[in-house]
């Protein structure tokens, strides 16, 4: 029987897609790690209140780890920066049972290496044993350190079962495993999340899950522009229909918590959500998730049977929430998704080259400060729900995607220091060929102001161009096929090359200048 250890932290973007849930996410992996005959020998997770992106020194957090009877407990809530003392101790603890081969293996999640991880890091670097982990910024610090890191990916468009069965299932081929992934739920219907309701409500991991029903609809609107596909063009406009019912339907799960159920009450209620776009579906699927709650509570203290339970709380919870959205909040959602859409096209048209500038030289702090996800992707899935496709999105794939590519492709052929190269290449290589994981090129900027500041000039060149071409599009797909997604792949093409070869460029020019002063330092001393 294979030993793993579980390090992290509820996470930034993590938070908002599981993290703040760590009960849950810890069960989901408990449960993986059943079907694959693993055991877990610790625990060391630290969960904040609030995201990690703007969690302060006096945040509310308490530390989750393993009794000497095997069951996660959870410490007594107090500020981030005691539960960081505390998680220390539990950091040496973990890194000596590696090193005293207890552990086999391990599963990071948004943890930081640096500091209260740093001991279980070090320890596994020097076992070579494997790591698997999620976290854009923890996973690239970590692999650059020369970890045995097998899987690593960010956190966009996941959950707490699907990370699971992807750490699970890495480990199990990388120690030839046999293992059968438990894609149902394991506990009963009523074991609902924990707290209150309004809790569980988050617009921002709402939209992000719903990212790959927008991509699929801009995959359709590429093939019907080929002549053999033309008849695609009525499988266009029935996706876009369905967009609000997609988003109503993850919503109602997600505040809800209540998996089946949920989703069904969630569709009915985006089927009379359409007339409001993707926000009366956001809206629709929000009020599904919290009757679906406050129905599922009341039938249970009635005695209903079971099934009654299921199509009261999935059809009339979905049923009213959908007679509301249609009948009162649809024209106010359809205004407010109008207008937002309305705003971008004014700033555009009075100068491109400016809007595109400006948003270019935005997209990297935005993200480090945990604006993205939180602001601009909603705003690009409102831009790609009439057309599938978006200028803050093309914009996205040239200013982030490409330029991550250029700061890792110059890593691997001219990095500053012996490894850099083996850090780089995962990172290039899902840039290329997914159009995503830009955290990737966080360590390279962070330790050397010129390629940060190369990211952010490359990031607005692009942006220019993406301006100057008046180009719309999308990342998150292969990139090789994203000019085809646009609506001008040629100028989306040159916006793309310009980033990527202007990043590549920079870097390359401060990796060389940086091994001259290492150079020179050693000749003087």
């Amino acid at each position: 029987m294979k030993t793993i250890a579980i390090i992290g932290s509820s996470g930034g973007n993590l938070y908002n897609l599981g993290g703040k849930n760590p009960r849950k996410l810890l069960d989901e992996i408990e449960n993986q790690c059943s079907a694959a005959d693993f055991n877990i020998a610790a625990v060391q997770f630290i969960a904040s209140d609030v995201s990690m992106d703007q969690a302060k020194a006096s945040s509310k957090t308490s530390l989750f780890s393993l009794d000497e009877e095997g069951q996660v407990t959870q410490s007594p809530p107090n500020t981030l920066e005691q539960i960081n003392e505390q998680a220390k101790q539990t950091d040496e603890q973990i890194a000596a049972l590696i090193l005293n081969q207890t552990v086999d293996g391990l599963i990071v999640m948004s943890a930081d290496p640096k500091c209260a991880n740093q001991n279980v890091i070090n320890a596994a670097i020097q076992r070579n044993i494997p790591i698997v982990g999620t976290g854009g910024t923890s996973m690239a610090t970590i692999s650059a350190q020369g970890a045995n890191v097998i899987a690593k990916s960010g956190t966009t468009g996941t959950t707490n079962r699907t990370r699971a069965i992807s750490f699970i299932s890495s480990l199990a081929k990388y120690w030839d495993v046999t293992y059968k992934p438990i894609i149902g739920t394991t506990s009963k219907m009523n074991a609902e999340n924990s707290g209150s309701i309004w809790k569980n409500m988050n617009i921002r991991g709402i939209m992000v899950s719903a990212l790959p029903g927008f991509i699929a609809m801009a995959l359709v609107l590429a093939l019907s522009k080929i002549p053999i596909f033309s008849g695609l063009e009525d499988i266009f406009d029935i996706m876009i229909g369905a967009l609000p019912i997609i988003i109503a339907a993850i919503a109602a799960k997600q505040v809800s918590n209540l998996d089946e159920v949920s989703i069904v009450a969630g569709v009915v209620a985006g089927v009379l959500s359409v007339n409001g776009g993707i926000i009366g579906g956001l809206i629709g699927g929000i009020l599904a998730g919290v009757f679906v709650h406050y129905f599922f509570q009341k039938c249970i203290s009635w005695k209903f049977p079971m099934t009654t339970v299921n199509i009261v709380t999935g059809g009339l919870a979905g049923l009213f929430a959908g007679l509301l959205v249609y009948f009162l909040f649809a024209p106010i959602a359809l205004f407010i998704g109008d207008g937002i859409k309305i705003a971008i096209e004014a700033a555009i048209a009075y100068n491109p080259i400016l809007a595109g500038l400006l948003g270019g030289l935005l997209i990297w702090p935005a993200i480090l400060g945990g604006i993205y996800h939180a602001a601009i992707l909603p705003i690009v899935l409102l831009e790609m729900e009439k057309t599938g496709v978006s200028f803050l999105g093309a914009i996205d794939m040239v200013g982030l995607v490409m330029v991550s590519a250029g700061i890792n492709l110059a890593n691997i052929v001219a990095p500053r220091e012996k490894g850099e190269a083996a850090a780089a290449t995962p990172g290039f290589l899902i840039n290329m060929g997914f159009g995503t994981f830009v955290e990737a090129a966080y360590p390279f900027m962070f330790s050397n102001k010129i390629v940060f500041a190369g990211a952010i000039l490359s990031a607005g060149v692009g942006g220019a161009l993406v301006g100057l071409f008046d180009v719309r599009g999308t990342a998150y797909v292969p990139t090789f096929t994203t000019p085809f997604l646009s609506d001008n792949p040629y100028g989306f093409i040159i916006a793309m090359l310009a980033a990527f070869i202007l990043s590549f460029a920079i870097t390359l020019i401060a990796n060389k200048r940086k091994k001259v002063d290492i150079v020179d330092k050693g000749v003087n001393a």
